[in-house]
């Protein structure tokens, strides 16, 4: 009885691969023959149609990168007595910090580290 049902799973299973192995030659043979019902003469001038066709768009590739590039950093911020005197006023006029640093050109924590030099940051509880 076991190996009645043994004999039938490995009947299935090779039944299973033969329709496999089928339904993937005819996918590639659907997939081959794409190009020249459509009019392109290979599968490359396909491929490039069908990219311009998406509006161009291509998977990211890493292809041009050096391995380890580093990327460009921006020049770092000189904060002077002018610019932490700034902050201070932004500061009392209501400006958020964010703000404060877009206008400045500065980040966000040196406007945080001048506003707690200058005593303007509450301590927390």
């Amino acid at each position: 009885m076991v190996t009645d049902k043994i004999k039938q799973l490995e009947a299935a299973k090779a039944n299973l691969a033969k329709l496999e192995k089928h339904i993937a030659t005819k996918i590639n043979r659907e997939l081959k023959s794409l190009p020249s019902k459509y009019g392109f003469g290979s599968l490359k001038e396909f491929i490039k149609a069908l990219a311009a066709a998406a509006g161009g768009a291509k998977a990211p590739s890493r292809a041009g990168k050096k391995a380890g590039a580093k990327r460009a950093r921006r020049k770092r911020a000189v904060i002077t007595d002018a610019t932490r005197a700034q902050v201070k006023k932004l500061v009392e006029a209501g400006k958020t910090g964010t703000a404060i640093a877009k206008e400045l050109q500065i980040s966000l924590p040196s406007v945080q580290n001048i506003k707690k030099a200058l005593g303007m940051v509450k301590a927390r509880k």
